[in-house]
């Protein structure tokens, strides 16, 4: 019981049961450096929950290792870290070239602190406790300042799918998506006529090592097709190919 309370100081309790706020896409990576698994570890189950890959690393060094190795498309970084703080990591990254967003996290809630971490080349900065809905709010927003709009907004017909703002729009009409629907339609959109297996969507939407159930890939199907229905989409948009997976209506 202590641990609980001592995350629900670090993420605030109201924001611990929230499940569907915005449906972001499984292709963005993100690393998250932070020492503390209190939070790391609900903070990095959360992203994951929102179709975000996420790595951890727990001090500044390992982050630095992992930013040469891999490729990100944004850094969660706490402030005070073992080995190499995260002003610090900030600073190196900026005078090595490396352009990658970054989003500070910190319990020091004073403006000296924050035009630090700014200065050090940090793009955006977040206080503990932190707020999810805001936090996913300040991510979609570093997107959509640092993603060329071509290449996170998809199009089928009157199908449009943006993966930066993370919103699905048919024929105007938005319609609002949990994160395992958006990240099948958006695997739907990528794939047109193609067939799109059920193997592709467990091992992108949720994983091959714990794979959901039959009726629960058919109930999230179902629930998409309704919600498409819904916002004027033709019945009939997501074919199925019985015993095989599901592709989109041919255009035209």
């Amino acid at each position: 019981m202590q641990n609980l309370l001592v995350e629900k100081s670090l993420i605030k309790p109201s924001d611990q049961l929230t499940e569907h706020i915005g449906n972001p896409t499984g292709t963005m990576r993100i690393l998250l450096v932070e020492d503390d698994t209190r939070l790391a570890e609900p903070l990095a189950e959360f992203l994951t929950d929102h179709r975000y890959k996420v790595d951890t690393v727990d001090d500044g060094e390992l982050a630095w290792e992992k930013i040469q190795s891999s490729i990100y498309e944004l850094v969660i970084l706490d402030v005070i870290l073992p080995k190499l703080n995260g002003i610090d990591l900030c600073r190196r990254l900026r005078s090595s070239g490396y352009t990658i967003p970054v989003l500070m996290v910190t319990a020091l809630d004073t403006s000296p602190d924050k035009v630090a971490g700014l200065e050090a080349g940090a793009d955006d900065y977040v206080v503990k406790p932190l707020d999810l809905p805001e936090l996913l709010a300040r991510i979609r927003a570093l997107m959509r300042r640092t993603e060329p709009s071509f290449l996170t907004l998809l199009k089928w017909g009157d199908l449009h799918v943006d993966i930066g703002t993370h919103e699905a729009i048919y024929a105007g009409n938005q319609m609002r998506l949990t994160p395992k629907e958006f990240g099948i339609l958006e695997l739907l959109v990528r794939n047109g006529h193609q067939l799109l297996r059920r193997t592709v969507i467990i091992e992108n939407v949720w994983s091959l090592t714990d794979p959901p159930s039959n009726y629960t890939i058919n109930e999230n199907i179902k629930s998409l097709r309704a919600k498409l229905k819904g916002a004027s989409a033709p019945e009939d948009l997501i074919e199925t190919i019985h015993g095989k997976g599901y592709r989109l209506k041919r255009l035209g």
